[in-house]
């Protein structure tokens, strides 16, 4: 059987949806990411220039997707030549080279356009490890994925009364004017642990891929103010069916220590469950204890490891 690359293609009349394909390609390889043929769509529709992004697919000679991958370069860094490329293969149709496949043109694709290193992130399971290790990637850092089950879960009570001067409000309050949102998420993500530091400084690039996203729930997203100053926040990404995620959960350096992203988290937790959201997923650095600690307070569960491979990519 022979396996055809190509990128993802618009559906049109008497073709199949490809953003519907990588739904399904990107479920079953990785059932813990939430994803819709929506989002697939403004995922490309909504890139950026310079991250040069491309969605890949991997094709069979009988037309079925069996593969995907999410590539570019990581044009909000400050450190020049960062890239990524993330491959998932559909379990079911696994050694016929796809991955092999997608994994090249990816970097070819990437080397083209200046990147010097590339990063992946991997199940942390033997054979995932082992073909990574294979293609010349060596392992970095991990992170988790956590669920919790929102129809058994004993999440903790809402607060009967506020602190003085506390607010609690939903991402949708903030519609006319989100910059305060966009500032709360540049300074809390430029405090995550990761191997490529990530700087958010373009206030209408930040609106074109994350406030406008089709999978950030403004209403589930809950943002909490000290004296009318948003001091923390928990974004709240959905499939709009069952599925429900914390984008970003985080508190302001001025506001921390107060319980203020615990508030934030299980407010938007409940309106989640009272929304019919029967699952909750979120994801943590396997480093950031501080977070996890907070997970775990909720009843989050650990159900899988990434481990984050980087490669030195071979330049003209």
């Amino acid at each position: 059987m022979n396996v055809l690359i190509r990128d993802l293609r618009p559906s049109g009349p008497g073709r199949a949806d490809d953003a519907e394909s990588v739904v399904r390609v990107r479920r079953s390889a990785l059932p813990f990411m939430i994803t819709t043929a929506e989002g697939v769509a403004f995922e490309l529709s909504s890139a950026h220039p310079a991250a040069h992004y491309r969605l890949l697919v991997a094709q069979t000679d009988e037309g079925l997707v069996i593969g995907t991958a999410q590539v570019g370069i990581a044009y909000d860094s400050p450190e020049p030549g960062h890239s990524y490329v993330n491959a998932y293969v559909d379990p079911a149709h696994r050694g016929l080279g796809a991955g092999r496949l997608l994994l090249a043109a990816a970097e070819d694709h990437l080397a083209a356009h200046g990147a010097v290193d590339t990063y992946a992130w991997v199940l942390d399971e033997p054979a995932h490890r082992a073909f990574a290790e294979r293609h010349g990637y060596r392992p970095s850092r991990s992170a988790h994925f956590l669920r919790l089950d929102l129809t058994a879960a004993a999440l903790p009570p809402l607060p009967e009364t506020l602190p003085p001067g506390v607010e609690l409000r939903p991402g949708s309050a903030f519609a006319a004017d989100p910059r305060p949102l966009f500032e709360a998420d540049a300074e809390t993500t430029s405090d995550e642990p990761g191997d490529v530091v990530t700087e958010l400084d373009d206030y209408e690039d930040w609106l074109a891929q994350t406030w406008n996203s089709p999978s950030l729930d403004k209403e589930l997203t809950t943002v909490v103010l000290v004296d009318g100053t948003v001091a923390a926040f928990s974004a709240a990404r959905t499939d709009g069916a069952t599925r429900y995620g914390s984008a970003m959960t985080g508190t302001l350096r001025a506001f921390r220590g107060r319980g203020l992203a615990k508030l934030a988290k299980t407010v938007s937790l409940h309106r989640a469950r009272e929304a019919g959201y029967t699952e909750a997923f979120t994801g943590n650095d396997a480093g950031n204890g501080p977070m996890l600690a907070i997970n775990t307070w909720f009843g989050y569960e650990i159900c899988a490891t990434e481990t984050r491979y980087t490669k030195r990519l071979e330049t003209e």
